[in-house]
């Protein structure tokens, strides 16, 4: 008897705090791993001036690119490089403009 009543109390618990297991307190912002394209992070990285915003690396890429006759489609950002590749199409390809959020300078560009 005293060993069902141990058995059940333990099932008891086990149920009680699965919910606790199954959802672990969130990480703090400053502490969660970095993800490409996550909007959140280059919204930080330039409120804490560690990158310059998307509309100012636009402005200096992309009229560059209009001229070369290529259409701007639109960004991604990566922060383990702190780049952002900007992608435009022209004639039906795909060029890929990686850009250096730090400076603004292009760092590579790919396709055609």
């Amino acid at each position: 008897m005293q060993r069902m009543i141990r058995r059940i109390a333990l099932t008891c618990l086990v149920f009680a705090l699965s919910p606790l297991l199954a959802n672990p307190a969130p990480t703090p912002v400053n502490q969660r791993p970095r993800h490409f394209n996550d909007p959140v992070t280059p919204y930080h990285e330039t409120r804490e001036g560690m990158i310059r915003p998307l509309q100012a690396i636009e402005a200096s890429v992309v009229p560059q690119m209009k001229r070369q006759g290529a259409s701007y489609i639109g960004a991604e950002y990566d922060a383990q490089s702190l780049r952002y590749r900007l992608k435009f199409m022209n004639d039906g390809s795909v060029i890929w403009v990686d850009v250096d959020g730090r400076n603004g300078a292009v760092v590579a560009q790919s396709g055609r």
